[in-house]
């Protein structure tokens, strides 16, 4: 009896922790292309057009498809030598750097 109540508390709290945590959102065609836009402007100059050949920063193309909260951590707070974004992008703004990654280059 104690195993099938350890067992229980066991699923629950896991499934408490799946439920905190936030899923990737759905990525637009529109948020790909304010993405681009934004990742042109505040973000290749160290990432590299197109996220291709990165000199020294982390290359984005092998972003995690799975790591939307740690991107926005990355962007939000900054992360080693990159500073913090979180002031002066918006959580939608982010979003769409987001989908912009997550999508992959396109063109």
């Amino acid at each position: 009896m104690k195993k099938l109540i350890v067992a229980g508390v066991f699923a629950a709290i896991a499934n408490a922790s799946l439920a905190e945590q936030p899923e990737t959102p759905a990525v637009t065609p529109e948020q790909i292309k304010q993405g681009s836009g934004m990742f042109a402007q505040h973000c290749a100059p160290c990432h590299g057009p197109r996220m291709q050949d990165p000199e020294g920063a982390f290359d984005l193309r092998k972003f995690p498809p799975d790591g939307y909260e740690r991107f926005v951590r990355s962007v939000t707070n900054g992360k080693n030598s990159m500073p913090p974004w979180g002031g002066l992008f918006k959580r939608d703004e982010i979003d769409a750097l987001w989908a912009y990654v997550s999508a992959g280059e396109k063109k």
